[in-house]
């Protein structure tokens, strides 16, 4: 599944925040890859391991460890990085739009100012000019006024913030950009507007992206695969038209397919998930959703399931491939 030449290449990482009595498992076991120019969308209820894993690959992790495992940008292995190479990794090689982004934005500085000094932190010698000229361009990209530029946060709408988030998380042309629910908090009007404003950046300046959300109608639009996360594993990576015309996908991935309202329909109940996912802390035996699946069996309590491909798709289920049976049987 992990080949050479991915911009990220996450392999069989595991992430602990708990100690020797109390394992607290975030990730267990993870591979991932991101090809350049590629978009990536990594889905999972809250408290799955996204986040974690943005905050491992930049080496961010804040009472975490990883206990097992390795992740490689561009065939480098980033725990291997000084500090030097690391301040410069973070930005010019991967940059991150954090959850709740456009509130981090510093209320005494303007737009302008923001960017000047996110450039000058990685190139002290760059001409004030040449400061102005990137900063009209980021503006230009992310479809904001030139004279926004001496505005203050306060003066700007929440879809102008978050754009110049955006505009901040690819000043310096990284390989990679993670976006962690980049459009959380925003109207659905202006949420499209961001989606279609990032795709049309990422596919003109060719990074990959790797994004977050735990909406999976929001990858569906605009992501070219798609990793599905449930208590800190990925139990389904698939291109994005076989999601969205697939007829064999993981059960959670199929109960996250189905919680989607149909807009078109009159009378079409929406369906959910019953439980609660698990605490880290206490993760059940063999496959962590079976206390939630319709289709679990005694085996599917014995031992942790592994990727495996059908029809497609990598899924991490031991009723493959008698899920579609079950499935046309509803």
């Amino acid at each position: 599944m992990i080949e050479s030449g991915h911009v990220l290449n996450v392999s069989h990482l595991t992430v602990d925040y708990g100690n020797e009595n109390t394992p607290a498992l975030a990730l267990r076991d993870v591979s991932l890859s991101v090809d350049p120019g590629e978009f990536v969308g990594l889905v999972g209820e809250s408290g799955s391991g996204k986040s974690t894993l943005a905050y491992a690959i930049l080496r961010l992790l804040h009472g975490g460890r990883v206990v097992e495992g390795s992740i490689e940008v561009s065939g480098q292995n980033v725990y291997e990085l000084d500090s030097n190479h690391l301040r410069k990794f973070r930005w010019e090689t991967v940059s991150m739009v954090f959850q709740g982004a456009m509130n981090s934005l510093n209320p005494v500085l303007t737009v302008e100012q923001h960017i000047f000094e996110t450039i000058r932190a990685h190139d002290e010698s760059v001409t004030l000019t040449a400061l102005r000229s990137r900063t009209d361009e980021l503006l230009d990209m992310v479809e904001i006024d030139k004279r926004r530029a001496q505005h203050y946060p306060h003066q700007l709408s929440g879809g102008m913030k978050q754009r110049v988030v955006i505009a901040l998380a690819i000043a310096l042309n990284p390989k990679l950009v993670i976006m962690d629910e980049p459009t959380t908090a925003l109207d659905v009007v202006v949420q499209r507007a961001i989606l279609d404003r990032i795709g049309e950046i990422q596919k003109r300046q060719r990074f990959a992206v790797l994004f977050i959300t735990h909406d999976l109608s929001l990858v569906e639009q605009i992501a070219q695969t798609v990793s599905i996360m449930y208590a800190g594993k990925i139990v389904e990576t698939t291109p994005v038209e076989q999601l969205l015309t697939g007829t064999l996908h993981h059960p959670y991935t199929r109960g996250l397919l189905n919680a989607i309202p149909e807009l078109l329909e009159d009378n079409v109940a929406i369906s959910s998930i019953p439980g609660h996912p698990p605490e880290i802390t206490r993760l059940p035996s063999g496959c962590a959703f079976h206390p939630r699946c319709l289709y679990a069996k005694d085996e599917c309590r014995m031992s942790p399931p592994i990727l495996k491909l059908y029809a497609g798709s990598w899924i991490a289920c031991e009723r493959l491939p008698e899920l579609e049976e079950l499935y046309s049987d509803q």
